[in-house]
């Protein structure tokens, strides 16, 4: 590990100026993630400015209806707070179906949305990888590929990215609220993360030395029936094989909006605007939602060992669907 300075910063604007002077600082609250890769040297720092203390805890009712959860809320927070669990429950679900109770206790919000690609390529320095240094290649392509992105890759790179978070609020229409050198501005959820394109090392739209200050969740009236569903090869502490966050609002079995968005398949919680689009005045029914699913993963190229992620989308999008159709729940 490299010699590097750490300190705490005293307020927002306080951390913003010490990052945007420092294009190799790092900011540093659960440390969750940020720490394994200080272990393994993917992440070199010449800071960690540590903004634990900062005012940023809060879940907040907005005047709309809304809720605005502080960056610094930790995810066993938001999870058990009880507006999130009446008003979002998909989040709720989402946010519990991930990591340990112990790393939950102290992951945040605003390191959910950061947490990079759990690739073992990516992981393993004896490797080249064009995520750590680009131009070097992507040994995942034509190796071990079971884990790997089947939506929205390029030949830069074929990672997935691997919160459940980011899925339930990629369905909810999330806005991302930061804090720059140049000030605040919003940025819609589906907006905050990128595919990787020619640019895999950036995986957000994040400019340098802007910190996370909020997740704006907006009132919607499809919420409450939302569904997590999530499948993985154990029950305990695994990152998803396939994830889907459903959620649709209903007038007798005609569907009157729906959210759909999947989680790992791409370098970004993969909505479906072309499947949402489709459901939308149609029955709620096994066989409308199986052909979202086909229209869902209409664009789906695997590689050699992650075919299955194909079928298993489409069964886990008509199962999510169908749940959702029946108020919500547990799918």
């Amino acid at each position: 590990m490299n010699n590097f300075t750490y300190s705490r910063a005293s307020s927002v604007t306080d951390a913003v100026q010490r990052a945007s002077s420092d294009r190799n600082a790092m900011f540093i609250a659960g440390g969750t993630n940020v720490v394994d890769r200080l272990k393994v040297f993917l992440d070199e720092p010449s800071q960690l400015i540590d903004i634990t203390r900062l005012e940023m805890k809060r879940i907040e009712k907005l005047p709309n209806g809304g809720l605005r959860l502080g960056a610094l809320a930790s995810n066993t927070a938001v999870a058990d707070n009880a507006d999130i669990r009446r008003d979002y429950p998909i989040l709720a679900r989402a946010i519990l179906s991930g990591a340990s109770q112990q790393i939950r206790n102290v992951a945040t919000v605003g390191g959910n949305l950061l947490q990079r690609t759990r690739c073992p390529y990516f992981y393993d320095t004896a490797f080249p990888c064009n995520k750590r240094q680009p131009g070097q290649g992507c040994p995942a392509i034509s190796g071990i590929s079971r884990m790997h992105a089947i939506l929205g890759a390029s030949d830069q790179c074929v990672a997935v990215n691997p919160s459940d978070m980011n899925v339930a609020l990629a369905a909810l229409d999330a806005v991302v609220e930061v804090v720059g050198a140049k000030g605040k501005r919003q940025i819609p959820f589906t907006e905050f993360h990128r595919l990787p394109g020619n640019t895999p090392e950036r995986d957000t739209n994040l400019e340098p030395g802007e910190l996370i200050t909020a997740v704006i969740l907006p009132a919607v009236s499809f919420a409450k029936s939302g569904v997590y569903l999530k499948l993985r090869d154990r029950t305990s502490y695994a990152f998803a094989l396939v994830s889907v966050a459903a959620a649709l609002d209903l007038k007798g079995d005609k569907i009157q909006d729906v959210r759909l968005a999947l989680g790992g398949v791409a370098h970004k919680p993969w909505r479906s605007p072309e499947a949402e689009k489709f459901l939308i005045g149609k029955t709620a029914e096994t066989t409308t939602f199986q052909q979202a699913a086909e229209i869902a993963l209409k664009s789906a190229q695997p590689l050699s060992h992650n075919a299955y992620k194909v079928e298993l989308a489409k069964r886990a999008i008509r199962r999510a669907l169908t749940v959702s159709a029946k108020g919500g729940g547990v799918a």
